[in-house]
Order: structure tokens, then sequence, then C-alpha cells
């Protein structure tokens, strides 16, 4: 398992910072660091586990991907299950 540090931008739609630790005690300080960092900000702050980063972007696409893209790809899912 990974762990991932995800501090994302809401106003702007995009990640500001991402790593990667495969200890979780050093994950969450570096989550706490970084939510002091950005007090006060539309920043979201998060630590989230999984296999892979295709499995973080499968689970959490919305950190990674554009609106668009995330259209496309709701799109495609939904014809691929009508089909």
């Amino acid at each position: 398992m990974v762990n991932f540090l995800l501090v994302y931008d809401r106003t702007r739609g995009e990640i500001l910072r991402e790593e990667e630790f495969s200890d979780a005690r050093e994950a969450m300080e570096a989550r706490f660091a970084a939510e002091a960092d950005h007090q006060g900000r539309d920043v979201e702050v998060i630590v989230l586990g999984a296999r892979s980063r295709d499995d973080l972007l499968r689970t959490h696409g919305r950190y990674f991907y554009t609106m668009d893209q995330l259209i496309d790809r709701f799109s495609a899912s939904v014809r691929a299950a009508t089909a």
C-alpha cells in the first residue's frame, strides 16, 4: 500500500502537490504540515491509500482530470454499460 499526499486547489481545480509515502505516519505528518501552510485558502489536503497511482486515478479521478475529461470518461462508461 502506498500513501499519496495530495494538495488540491479547489478554485483552480488542480493539484499543487502530489507525493508518495511508504510510511503512513510520514504521510500524515506531511499532511498536517501542508494544512498549516495552506490554512485559510480554498485548498484540500488529503492522504489516500492505494496499491498504485493507477488505482488512485480510478477511485479519485476528480483530483487528476479536468471536468471535460471526467465527462468523457463517464460517457464512455455509460456507453459500455448499455452496449
